[in-house]
C-alpha cells in the first residue's frame, strides 16, 4: 500500500511540474496578442479619410510636414505630439500663451493667414505633406486640393465631431494610440465630473459673448457643450441660429438666469454687468453670480483638447460644495503635464 501511495504522490508531482512548465508558454501567447492590439492602431499607408465637408482624402504616405490653418487644429496637432512635425501655422502664433509654455518653437514658423484669409502662396511654399484646416474656409481647401496637396477639413462643433477630429487627425498621422488616449481622458474627466454634480440642481446659465454681453451661444455651438458639461442648462438653448446670437435685454429678463459666465476674451468686465442698470433685475445680478472664465493659458469655450476645463472651472463657481477649486487646479496641472509636458501649476 505504501508503495501504491508513492507512486501515485509522485504521478502527481509530475503532472505539477508539467502544468508549471506550461504556464509560461500562456504567457508569451497573451504578450503576442497585445503586441498584436498595439500594432493595430499603426496606420497602413495609403489610407483614405473622410473629412467634415464630406470629402474623401487618400494620404499616400505618413505625413512628415504638416500645416495648421488655425488655432484649434495646431492645439489638436501639439496635444498629440506632432507639433515638430509643423512647417506653419495660423496668424497671430506669438499671441497664444499655450505656445509659449508648450511649443516656444512655434511662433516662429511661416504665418499662412487665418480663417479669414489664408495666405495659400505661404502655405505651398513650406510643402507640405498634409494641410489642416477648418471646414469653414471650403475654398482654401478647393485650392489646395486643386494642386494636388492633401488637405482635409474638421469642425469640432459637436461632442461628436471633436472626437472625430481626434481620431480622423491621430488615423492621417499615424498616432491612433495617443489620439485614444486623449478621447479617453476627455471622457473619463466628464463622467468624473457628472457624478461629483449628481443630485445637484442643474443652475440656468447665460454666457456672454467675446465681443458684446448681449451676443450670446445656442445648442449648435461648442458652448453649450460647455455649459452642459457643467451640469447646467443653457437659458439661450431655443436659438437656432448656428453662430453667435444677438438677443435683447428684453428677452435676457426674460430668461431671468441663476448666473451669468463671460467668455474668456470679453471685451467687458463683471463689473460692467453687475452695474449695467439694465440688468439690475437679474436674479444673478442681484445674488452677484456673475463670473469671467479666465483665460490664463488659453480659451476653454472653443473645441480644444483642454476644453472640459472649462466646464470643471464652471462647475466650481456654481457648485463650490460639489466641485472645489483643488478639484479645477488639479484637473488643469494633470491635463497639461501629460498632453503638452509643462506645469501649469505656476500659472494658474
Amino acid at each position: 500500500m505504501k508503495k501504491i501511495l508513492s507512486m501515485l504522490l509522485a504521478s502527481v508531482m509530475v503532472l505539477s511540474l508539467a502544468a508549471c512548465a506550461n504556464q509560461p508558454a500562456k504567457e508569451n501567447s497573451s504578450s503576442q496578442s497585445s503586441s498584436e492590439q498595439t500594432a493595430s492602431l499603426e496606420t497602413t499607408y495609403p489610407v483614405t479619410i473622410t473629412d467634415a465637408l464630406g470629402r474623401e482624402v487618400t494620404i499616400e504616405e505618413e505625413p512628415e510636414r504638416l500645416v495648421s490653418g488655425y488655432y484649434i487644429t495646431t492645439s489638436y496637432l501639439a496635444a498629440l505630439d506632432l507639433d515638430e512635425k509643423l512647417v506653419g501655422i495660423e496668424a497671430k502664433a506669438d499671441t497664444r500663451e499655450l505656445y509659449k509654455l508648450a511649443a516656444p518653437e512655434l511662433p516662429s514658423l511661416p504665418n499662412v493667414g487665418s480663417l479669414k484669409q489664408f495666405n495659400l502662396e505661404t502655405c505651398v511654399s513650406t510643402e507640405p505633406d498634409l494641410v489642416i484646416l477648418s471646414a469653414k474656409v471650403p475654398d482654401a481647401v478647393a485650392k489646395l486640393e486643386e494642386l494636388g496637396i492633401p488637405v482635409i477639413a474638421v469642425n469640432p462643433e459637436s461632442e461628436k465631431e471633436f472626437k472625430e477630429t481626434i481620431s480622423m487627425i491621430g488615423t492621417a498621422c499615424n498616432v491612433q494610440e495617443r489620439a485614444n488616449e486623449l478621447t479617453e481622458s476627455y471622457d473619463k474627466a466628464i463622467a468624473d465630473l457628472a457624478a461629483k454634480l449628481e443630485g445637484v440642481e442643474p443652475a440656468r446659465v447665460y454666457l456672454g459673448g467675446n465681443s458684446a454681453f448681449l451676443s450670446t451661444a445656442g445648442p449648435a455651438m461648442f458652448q453649450d457643450l460647455l455649459i452642459r458639461g457643467a451640469g447646467a442648462e443653457n437659458v439661450a438653448s431655443e436659438i437656432t441660429d448656428t453662430y453667435w446670437a444677438t438677443v435683447s435685454y428684453e428677452q435676457l429678463l426674460a430668461w431671468n438666469p441663476d448666473a451669468i459666465i463671460l467668455a474668456p476674451q470679453a471685451e467687458y468686465t463683471v463689473d460692467d454687468v453687475l452695474n449695467d442698470p439694465a440688468l439690475a433685475d437679474l436674479d444673478a445680478v442681484k445674488n452677484g453670480k456673475v463670473y469671467a472664465m479666465p483665460n490664463v493659458i488659453e480659451s476653454w469655450d472653443s473645441p480644444i483638447p483642454s476644453s472640459y476645463l472649462g466646464s470643471i472651472w464652471m462647475a466650481s463657481v456654481l457648485y463650490p460644495d460639489a466641485v472645489s477649486t483643488e478639484d479645477y487646479t488639479k484637473a488643469c496641472v494633470d491635463f497639461y503635464q501629460q498632453f503638452y509636458g509643462f506645469d501649469a501649476s505656476s500659472v494658474l
